[in-house]
């Protein structure tokens, strides 16, 4: 099994990566965790394609992150589903509020070894607008209509609620 999870920062994407990386028993492959090393420094390109490759040319797998620069349209054709977390803006920043409040000055699971939970100004402007961009909301409406029968919008926490319902009757691992 393939699947992609992706949408805007503070959607809650690394949550729902893990729960069906554990229920499904697929490797995980953070996105973030591939672009950046340690003091947020971004990895070299070459470097980090050879580990999403390595990741992609698995069996099964689940990857976490949008990043068009790692290899996202095989990624798209590969996945078996893809989950589309699509919050509005206001919500992923209440998210963003609640998760620098539990991993303050620490390093989330989901995010490379010595990047601290950080909240400043221009993470809040990325949030609500440099993350939202025309051209990335249409690149979500474009995955979206090519792969229909592949593709899960995730716009509310009750859609979201259902997804972890479906994935709590598959069976924890």
């Amino acid at each position: 099994m393939k699947l992609i999870v992706m949408g805007y920062s503070g959607s809650g994407k690394s949550t729902l990566t893990k729960q069906l990386a554990s229920t499904y028993c697929l490797p995980a492959l953070y996105l973030d965790q591939v672009h950046f090393e340690s003091d947020w420094k971004e990895r070299d390109q070459t470097a980090a394609l050879k580990i999403v490759q390595s990741v992609m040319q698995q069996e099964d797998w689940i990857i976490d992150g949008n990043y068009r620069q790692f290899y996202y349209e095989e990624r798209l054709v590969q996945a078996d589903h893809i989950y589309l977390l699509l919050f509005s803006r206001f919500q992923c920043l209440l998210r963003v509020i609640k998760r620098t409040v539990k991993y303050h000055g620490n390093v989330r699971p989901d995010m490379a070894e010595g990047c601290p939970e950080r909240f400043d100004l221009a993470f809040i402007w990325w949030i609500l607008y440099e993350g939202r961009t025309r051209s990335r909301r249409k690149a979500f409406q474009k995955i979206a209509t090519m792969y229909p029968n592949k593709v899960s919008v995730v716009k509310s926490q009750k859609q979201l609620d259902k997804i972890y319902q479906t994935i709590k009757k598959a069976g924890p691992n």
